[in-house]
């Protein structure tokens, strides 16, 4: 089943890389608990099929760079990116882009939360086996409000035009 507009995110695990030891947080690798994440906040969400990918490097992350201070300036407390990806490739991404410190790049290497949402694909015959579909949402402590889901390879409805328009 896949999650619609007013439905809670599961929980789940995400892990983010986290360059430098600061606020009792070490650096590398570190494990988050997605209810904890959401609770009162208001969250854009994209997700995309990889890291280091063509349309995700080249327009999806880079679009929500450019416009990340105006989506923050419609209220939103935190921009993430999901991929199904580990998070040292995700740590690699965000410093290669300079989306570090701008977006929180999360990462689902085992497709355990992306399965759960049900925004799985299957890429297996194509050599990259379990990915997320692309997509984007806002949430709103955990519950989504807007659930903007691509078909195919296609990039015309998650970016940020869209969630700029919905917020």
């Amino acid at each position: 089943m896949t999650i619609s507009i007013g439905d809670r995110v599961p929980d789940g695990t995400l892990t983010e890389f986290i360059e430098n030891a600061e606020d009792g947080q070490s650096a590398g690798p570190q494990a988050f608990k997605v209810s904890e994440l959401v609770k009162g906040k208001k969250i854009v969400l994209f997700a995309v099929p990889g890291a280091f990918t063509p349309t995700c490097t080249n327009k999806h992350v880079v679009d929500f760079i450019r416009d990340a201070e105006q989506i923050k300036a419609k209220g939103v407390d935190e921009i993430w990116c999901v991929a199904v990806n580990d998070a040292f490739v995700m740590g690699a991404w965000g410093r290669d882009t300079g989306a570090t410190g701008i977006i929180r790049l999360l990462a689902d290497g085992a497709a355990t939360w992306t399965t759960a949402l049900g925004l799985e694909m299957d890429l297996i015959a194509r050599g990259l086996g379990i990915r997320s579909r692309r997509y984007s949402a806002i949430l709103e402590d955990g519950v989504v409000t807007q659930l903007n889901l691509e078909e195919g390879g296609e990039y015309k409805i998650s970016g940020t035009q869209t969630i700029l328009s919905q917020l």
